[in-house]
C-alpha cells in the first residue's frame, strides 16, 4: 500500500492524505475552461477527453447540492462542475488509487472546497461511504459519471490504467446505475455519458430503477456526422417519456471547436438551461482554446 493511501474496515482504500506529484507516474501540466483551471493528468494511459467538461455543463446543480461523480479520473468533470456552481459539496469515486490521487492533488491546486475523493468501487460506495466520516450522508442530488463500456472481449490497451477505465463486464452499467438509484435522492438527476450503440440498455437499465423523464443529447464530431457518443440526463422518479434535445456539434470543418462547443469547453456556460423543460442552445465568441 503507498504512503498515501489507508483502508476501512472492509479493505477498501479511502481518504488518503494529498501526496506529492513525485509519488505518481510522471504527468503533464495543463489548463481546463481556458486557463481557469489548472489540470494535471498522466502523460501515459488514459487521458482526458470531453466528456467530463459537457457532462459538468449539463448538471442542473444548486448552490448547496451534494453531487457525486463515479470514475472521476484525475477530477476533470469536478473541478469544472464546482466553477460553474458556487458552494457546492462534491464527492468523487475513483478505483485507481494513483488516480485518485492525482485527482486530489488537482483539488489542491484549484483551491477545491468542499470536495471529497473516495478511492473505490462504485458498486462498494453505500458501504464505503458509510465508513468515511468526512462524508456525513450519501444521498446525493445529482450523480454524473462516464461508465466503462469496452466489451471484456476487446483487445486490451498496453497501457492498465487506461484499460482499467474503460473495460466493462458484461453487468457493469447496470450494476453502476442500480448504485446510482440507491445514493440519489427522490428527483434528484443522473447525467451520463454513453456510446450511441449503449443507449437502448442504458435507458431499459435506468427504467428498471424509477430513473426516467431521460433526455438525450446526440454530441455530434461535425455537422453532418452521425453521434458515437451521446449524453442522458434522467431524474430519479420521474415519469415523463425520453426527449431527444437539439445536440451539439463539437468541430467546424476545420477541425476547430464551433461556438457552442467553445462556449462551454473555454468558457464554462451550462449546455441548457437549469429547466429540463426549458432547453435552450448556448452560444459564445469563437475564441481558441
Amino acid at each position: 500500500m503507498q504512503p498515501y493511501e489507508r483502508r476501512s474496515g472492509d479493505g477498501q482504500v479511502v481518504r488518503p492524505a494529498t501526496p506529492s506529484l513525485s509519488d505518481l507516474p510522471e504527468t503533464t501540466n495543463g489548463t481546463l475552461l481556458g486557463g481557469r483551471i489548472a489540470y494535471h493528468q498522466f502523460r501515459q494511459g488514459y487521458r482526458t477527453g470531453l466528456e467530463p467538461v459537457l457532462m459538468a455543463a449539463l448538471i442542473p446543480a444548486r448552490p448547496g447540492n451534494r453531487v457525486l461523480e463515479a470514475g472521476c479520473g484525475a477530477g476533470a468533470g469536478l473541478l469544472c462542475l464546482s466553477a460553474r456552481v458556487e458552494n457546492l459539496m462534491l464527492t468523487g469515486f475513483e478505483i485507481d488509487p494513483a488516480t485518485a490521487a492525482l485527482a486530489r492533488i488537482n483539488l489542491v491546486l484549484n483551491a477545491s472546497k468542499d470536495t471529497q475523493i473516495v478511492t473505490g468501487d462504485i458498486c462498494n460506495a453505500g458501504q464505503i461511504l458509510n465508513d468515511t466520516p468526512e462524508i456525513s450522508s450519501f444521498q446525493f442530488d445529482h450523480i454524473f459519471a462516464n461508465p466503462p463500456w469496452h466489451r471484456e472481449d476487446a483487445t486490451a490497451s498496453p497501457e492498465p490504467r487506461r484499460d482499467k477505465a474503460r473495460r466493462a463486464r458484461k453487468d457493469t452499467l447496470h450494476r453502476w446505475i442500480s448504485t446510482f438509484a440507491s445514493l440519489l435522492r427522490e428527483k434528484g438527476s443522473l447525467t451520463m455519458a454513453i456510446p450511441s450503440t449503449r443507449l437502448a440498455e442504458t435507458l431499459a437499465a435506468c427504467e428498471k430503477v424509477r430513473i426516467g423523464s431521460a433526455e438525450i443529447i446526440p454530441l455530434w464530431p461535425h455537422e453532418g456526422e452521425e453521434a458515437r457518443i451521446v449524453l442522458i440526463r434522467a431524474r430519479r422518479g420521474g415519469q415523463a417519456g425520453s426527449r431527444i434535445l437539439p445536440g451539439l456539434v463539437l468541430h467546424k470543418d476545420d477541425g476547430s471547436f464551433t461556438p457552442a462547443a467553445e462556449a462551454i469547453l473555454r468558457n464554462g456556460q451550462p449546455l441548457y438551461s437549469e429547466s429540463f423543460r426549458s432547453p435552450r442552445r448556448v452560444s459564445g465568441p469563437h475564441k481558441d482554446l
